[in-house]
Order: structure tokens, then C-alpha cells, then sequence
């Protein structure tokens, strides 16, 4: 099976093509450091066998705080907190990337000590029901000053690369799409502008780990939303990424605001043709671009991942929800079984109201203890 070939993405040399998407987990403890509980869901992936494991987002600066209990590495206080998680991966032979994160204007200011979040430009929010306040550029250079130090941070806590966050909204994505960035300075106003924020963001990455060591990003094939990015421009920024030295890249879409059938986490997931949802976007991808392709949505059973695998649509298969209820799937996989038992109602996405991520109907099934 192809899906269980191994494969390299410069110094990362995975047994398998499977990937653990970044998924939040909300396992830090308030102040974001690592807990025992996060390290044991890494220690269960990593024995599962994923092939590559991308953590949560994780946060590179204050004025972006998404999510509570969020991961953090915005400060060297967090390096041997998170050397303590590679090295629990690595011992059981697994390769970890961490994902690299500011939320933008997808913050709520409960999460921001009452501020308002930062954007690109004051577009209404109205998800989260708030206008963000636009960021001026010295505080632009210090965000972009901060993915490089969080890289750098990641690298000498033993992770085996980076990924950046450039999708679902979030501000990298927020900078890139012309639904959100209505800027007229060096920062938007065009195409060519509004990739500035990213290819600082990347070289400010680069300056800071140098060009032997994997750098990755998730990028928003469309943001499926009025005004926003479509597939052409993605396709054209992709270009422009691989040109300067990106190792991969993990296609997605959809940002909050989109309508819930083109978010990125679609629900209801219950046949074949559902599985997949951005799989006509990583197809695009491959033929345009030379660099690994990963693609992730909706994929929950062996014979698609090996379909999308054999006709040359990826290289490899990023799974999300089916990694929250079975963290050992691809070794389920290997043995046999076809799919995964999530059935993506989404009641793990309901994150506010949960002690942390977890499989919402695994719970209804548990037998309640006796007395």
C-alpha cells in the first residue's frame, strides 16, 4: 500500500504518509505550557503510528491568543516544557512539527485581557462579533519578528520542523485573502502586496533556522467566502512559496465566517462521496507545483486515502477528527480496517464547552461505574 510507504520531506524521513493535522487540543495548562496530558496524547499518536505528528496551533505572540489553554511559544520560559514532548515523540519513534500561529482578528478579547484583536484592516468580525483594531507597522515587524523566534524557539526544543498557520482565517491567511486585508501601504492593495506579510513572515523563519531545517504551511485553497481568496491566487502564492524554499505544503480551506458546508471542518461525513472535500484543490496543487502536497477534510477510510495517493491528487494524507477518537487508526489501518469510527458530528469542535478536545461520542458510550 502506498499509504504505508515511507517518504521525506527534507531532513524528516516518515515510515508512512500519514499525517496528524494540527489540531487544537486545549491540554496546556493557563499559562500555555506542556502537560502530562498533552504529552500523553503525543506519546499515544506517535504509537499509533502516524507518520507525522503537527501539533495544535500554537502561539507565537500575545495579541494572538485564539483559543484558551492554547499551547505557547512566545517566550523561552516554554522551550523545555516542549523539549519534554519531542523527546517523548521521539522516543517512540516519531516525527513531530510544531505549527506556528496568531490568531488576527479570530481572537476574542475575553482571550486578549479585553483588547481588541489585531488585523490587516478593521473588517467586522461577525463570528466573533467584534471589529479589530488595524495594525500599524511597527507592530506588524514585531509579529513578523515573532514567527522567526518562535521557529527558532521550536528548533532547539527538538521539533522535527515548523508549519505555518496560513489558513482558516487566521492572520497570515488574513493578510494573503482581499476579504480582509483592504490595505494601500507595502502590506496590501494587490496581490504582490498582500503576500508581503507572509514572505517576511518566511524569511523571518529562514533567518532564525536556516535552510536545512523543514518549514512548512497550511494554506487556504479558498476561503470560501464572498471576496476572498479562490483557488488561482492560491495557486500563485504557492508558487511564490515554493520558489522561495518551502518544503510542503497542507492544502485546506474555508475561514469561521464561511457558510458551515465550507468551513473546514464539514460535518456529517457519512458516505465516500462526501470523504475529501478539498481533494479537487490538492489535485490543482500537484499539477502546478514540485514540492510535497498534503491534503486534509473529511478523510476517514483507508481506500480513499490510498485512491487520492495512487491517482497523484497528494503525497500525503492529513486526518484531524478520525486522530481525536482513534489515535491509533493508522495502525488500525495497517491491520486491515477500512474506516475510521468518527463520524463527524463535531461535537469535538464544541472546545469552549469541553475540558479538553475529545471524542464527544466515545463519552456517550461509556458504561457509567457502578455505585
Amino acid at each position: 500500500m502506498k499509504l504505508f510507504s515511507p517518504f521525506e520531506i527534507k531532513t524528516i524521513r516518515m515510515n508512512n504518509r500519514i499525517v496528524r493535522s494540527a489540531t487544537y487540543e486545549k491540554m496546556a495548562d493557563d499559562d500555555g505550557f506542556v502537560t502530562d496530558k498533552l504529552i500523553n496524547l503525543y506519546i499515544k499518536l506517535a504509537k499509533g503510528k502516524v507518520g507525522l505528528i503537527i501539533t495544535g496551533n500554537v502561539l507565537v505572540h500575545v495579541s494572538g491568543r485564539s483559543a484558551p489553554n492554547m499551547l505557547s511559544i512566545h517566550n523561552d520560559f516554554y522551550i523545555d516544557g516542549l523539549r519534554k514532548l519531542t523527546g517523548a515523540v521521539h522516543q517512540h519513534n516519531g516525527k513531530i512539527v510544531i505549527q506556528l500561529n496568531h490568531g488576527g482578528r479570530q481572537c476574542s478579547p475575553l482571550l486578549l485581557h479585553g483588547a481588541n484583536p489585531v488585523a490587516p484592516s478593521e473588517v467586522y468580525e461577525s463570528v466573533f462579533k467584534v471589529t479589530p483594531k488595524q495594525l500599524q507597522q511597527e507592530e506588524i515587524w514585531e509579529i513578523i519578528e515573532s514567527f522567526g523566534k518562535a521557529a527558532r524557539r521550536a528548533k532547539e526544543a527538538g521539533f522535527d520542523g515548523v508549519q505555518i498557520h496560513g489558513a482558516h482565517g487566521y492572520l497570515v491567511n488574513q493578510f494573503l485573502s482581499p476579504y480582509t486585508n483592504r490595505r494601500s501601504d507595502y502590506w496590501g492593495g494587490d496581490e504582490e502586496r498582500r503576500f508581503h506579510f507572509l514572505e517576511e513572515v518566511y524569511n523571518s523563519i529562514r533567518d532564525y533556522v536556516g535552510f536545512d531545517y523543514p518549514v512548512m504551511i497550511k494554506l487556504n485553497a479558498c476561503d470560501f467566502i464572498e471576496g476572498g481568496l479562490i483557488l488561482e491566487e492560491s495557486i500563485r502564492i504557492a508558487k511564490k512559496l515554493e520558489n522561495l524554499g518551502i518544503d510542503a505544503i497542507e492544502v485546506s480551506g474555508g475561514i469561521v465566517e464561511s457558510k458551515p458546508e465550507e468551513r473546514p471542518v464539514r460535518a456529517t461525513i457519512d458516505s465516500k462521496e462526501k470523504e475529501a472535500y478539498f481533494r479537487e484543490f490538492s489535485r490543482e496543487f500537484k499539477k502546478n507545483l514540485n514540492i510535497p502536497i498534503m491534503v486534509v477534510g473529511g478523510i476517514r477510510s483507508r481506500t480513499t486515502a490510498e485512491d487520492i495517493l495512487e491517482k497523484n491528487d497528494a503525497d500525503l494524507i492529513s486526518l484531524s477528527r478520525p486522530l481525536i477518537r482513534e489515535p491509533d487508526l493508522p495502525k488500525k489501518w495497517l491491520k486491515g480496517k477500512d474506516t475510521a469510527d468518527c463520524i463527524y458530528c463535531n461535537g469535538c469542535m464544541r472546545f469552549m464547552k469541553l475540558e479538553y478536545v475529545k471524542c464527544t461520542q466515545l463519552e456517550k458510550q461509556k458504561i457509567p461505574k457502578e455505585g
